[in-house]
């Protein structure tokens, strides 16, 4: 028999059993910067409400997930038939995808890699518009909307540099993309860790573009990338449909719902407040001492900050080797060897990456 080969390399981070079968330690063992996961933790009563949950696992769970999306419609301010939950973002956005079967897309260069994937699985010829040097969205985007063109991916703030957009710009988008008959996907997963996310956020707008779709994610704002959960706005209901028909019935778990229910009662405390202070204070620590380091590090707004350090390419394992995961950004379109992408963590792990880095670059004996 023909010895099994592993597949390609994953794309994204955080996988810590990978990291600690390269590194020969556990996975208790690293420090993961990876990953962009709230520093602060779950919120107050997530674990415990995924916990008590497990006594109604042996139903299953509802494939309609009634009482999340009633609890989404009170956050959110928007009707439960314009909410659709499931397996977190990436499964969302498959579920786009093989509800629309596009037959050509446009997305950003870098952006996250699941637009790329999907789009790829349903054979979608994909125009990408690089960001430039700076990475930033400019109107220059505007010349790539064309008629022939059925949907366009759009992420603020961008993954992985952490860019924000302003709303001015993602509005003269929408206006463009609605004269052409184009759908828009935004991707909003990262805006939570913004200060003022409704400054930036076009959610407000669903009713207005009807071919607008906002995806969120309780991955990151809530520390649960375990659970999966995630989910969609759109006011075209019809689209919503054949994106619950476009996978399977019961996409999102007793837990996973169970959790999420008990982190939006959690906003009622401003956890989400808390945590844009708490993450822009340990940023501006870490982006100083990136740049201390002699790295370029792009202005990101999110819980994770994206920079170059020119002539350090392998970091990554160098990195691993004293236990900490870093992300290498050499898979994103439009960006180099040298590029990486680091969590923003509490503040001694925030310490402790600096340090590592001073070490393994020779900045430090």
């Amino acid at each position: 028999m023909e010895e099994y080969k592993e597949g390609p390399a994953f794309l994204h981070g955080g996988d810590l059993e990978g990291a600690a079968e390269k590194s020969g330690r556990s996975a208790s063992e690293l420090l993961d910067f990876s990953a962009n996961i709230n520093p602060l933790g779950m919120p107050p009563g997530v674990r415990e409400a995924a916990a008590e949950s497990l006594d109604r696992a042996v139903f299953y769970p509802d494939p309609f997930c009634r009482r999340l999306r009633a609890a989404l419609a009170e956050y959110t301010g928007w009707k439960e038939d314009y909410i659709l939950c499931g397996n977190g973002g990436a499964d969302l956005i498959y579920r786009l995808v093989y509800a629309l079967g596009p037959k050509k897309a446009l997305v950003t260069a870098p952006a996250f890699a699941e637009y790329e994937e999907a789009l790829n699985a349903v054979g979608t010829e994909i125009v990408f518009h690089g960001l430039g040097e700076g990475f930033g969205l400019t109107e220059a985007v505007l010349e790539k909307l064309t008629r022939d063109l059925d949907l366009m991916f759009l992420c603020n703030p961008n993954n992985p540099t952490g860019l924000l957009t302003d709303k001015s710009l993602l509005c003269r988008i929408l206006e463009r993309a609605r004269e052409l008959d184009i759908w828009v996907c935004l991707d909003e997963c990262f805006l939570e860790f913004v200060p003022d996310p409704k400054t930036y956020s076009v959610s407000d707008l669903l009713e207005e573009y009807p071919k607008l779709v906002i995806l969120k994610s309780f991955t990151k704002l809530y520390a649960m990338p375990g659970l999966r959960l995630g989910y969609v706005l759109s006011s075209d209901t019809w689209l919503l449909k054949w994106m619950r028909k476009a996978g399977q019935p019961w996409a999102v778990s007793e837990p996973a719902q169970a959790a999420g229910i008990a982190a939006l009662l959690a906003e009622r405390d401003g956890f989400r407040e808390r945590t844009a202070a708490f993450v822009a204070e340990e940023r501006a620590y870490l982006k100083k001492g990136l740049e201390e380091l002699g790295f370029l590090v792009l202005d990101g707004q999110a819980n994770y900050l994206c920079f170059r350090a020119p002539g350090e390419e392998g970091l990554t394992d160098r990195l691993l080797s004293e236990g900490i995961l870093l992300r290498s950004c050499a898979n994103y379109r439009g960006m180099g060897r040298d590029y990486y992408r680091a969590a923003v963590r509490a503040r001694k792990e925030n310490e402790r990456l600096l340090a590592a880095l001073g070490k393994v670059c020779g900045k430090y004996e």
